[in-house]
């Protein structure tokens, strides 16, 4: 019987993974491929790590664990889990259900009979969703879209199945910065997507949050788009042939109508108005520099403190 490898990131999820695990074992009754789980602890600070290892001395045969030294987040988890996999398919999902498992049939049906790469998913809709969080993740894939040559699906999910020859190319993709979303779209590869109802969690807390979520968004931004050093340069630009202008207002005004004021106004304006477009250029390059330092560094992914047998 063929492998289908199971990619499962999990931080603070002791709650999720035995119902994660009784889900996906009633779904592999209606399909021909045996499941490898590869449950990725990153440096959960709960009983994730306990709830693993009695999982996989209850089914050795299929259950394999990674654990972290630290939390190095999602992206780093999703890479360690893709390494070791050795399934001919390989999925990723999230532990929490929110990513149905009830799709896997029609998901291998794409690979294997309609000939696709890769089978992802997105949600239809954003119900149960905060409204502010849903506004901003849509001016994402449409700011995304556009200032980018690599194309972003509006909801699309890290949920996906992958044959082994796309999970090799990305895997030769051994950046510090990661943003999987735009990598699985970057390699390329015949894919095809499936929409499903947004599903609620119904088991522990989401480690997720607005401010997380913004900053994964400016990863995917910088990591795929040289567009805001662009923006920097325009802004430069524009400034300069603003200053020029008042420069000029100002040398006809005093010329005409004489000083009768001592300037401070026009002079504290224009030095804001350059000092704010400069450190704005400057911020926008040095989120550029600091990617390109901690890629210098060649520091690993991610550090394996235990491992299952």
């Amino acid at each position: 019987m063929k492998r289908l490898s199971v990619i499962v990131p999990c931080y603070n999820e002791e709650e999720s993974i035995p119902f994660f695990y009784k889900a996906m074992e009633e779904i592999q009754d209606k399909i021909h491929y045996k499941f490898e789980y590869i449950f990725v602890n990153d440096g959960s600070s709960d009983a994730t790590l306990k709830v693993m290892r009695e999982l996989h001395a209850k089914d050795r045969e299929k259950v394999r664990y990674l654990s972290f030294s630290r939390n190095f987040g999602k992206e780093a988890a999703l890479y360690a889990g893709l390494k070791e996999s050795t399934g001919e398919l390989v999925t990723v999902m999230d532990v929490d259900l929110q990513d149905p498992p009830e799709l896997l049939p029609d998901m291998i049906r794409g690979i294997i009979h309609e000939g696709y790469d890769c089978v992802g998913t997105r949600r239809a809709d954003r119900k149960g969703e905060p409204v502010i969080r849903s506004l901003f993740a849509k001016m994402f894939y449409k700011l995304e879209n556009k200032v980018s040559t690599t194309p972003m699906i509006d909801g699309a999910r890290d949920y996906r199945l992958m044959s082994r020859q796309m999970v090799n190319a990305i895997l030769e993709m051994a950046e510090y910065n990661r943003f999987s979303k735009g990598l699985f779209s970057w390699v390329g590869f015949q894919t095809k997507y499936i929409s499903f109802d947004n599903v609620e969690r119904e088991h522990g807390e989401t480690s997720w949050n607005f401010f997380s979520l913004f900053k994964y968004s400016i990863e995917g931004i910088i990591n795929f788009s040289d567009f805001p050093l662009k923006i920097a340069t325009l802004f430069g630009m524009l400034s300069f042939v603003v200053s020029i202008i008042l420069m000029l207002f100002f040398f006809f005004r005093t010329l005409l109508f004489g000083n009768p004021t001592s300037g401070w106004t026009s002079m504290t304006v224009i030095i804001l108005f350059i000092g704010s477009i400069q450190l704005l250029a400057l911020g926008v390059i040095g989120e550029y520099v600091g990617r390109i330092f901690l890629e210098t560094k060649k520091r690993p992914i991610y550090i394996v403190k235990e491992k299952s047998e």
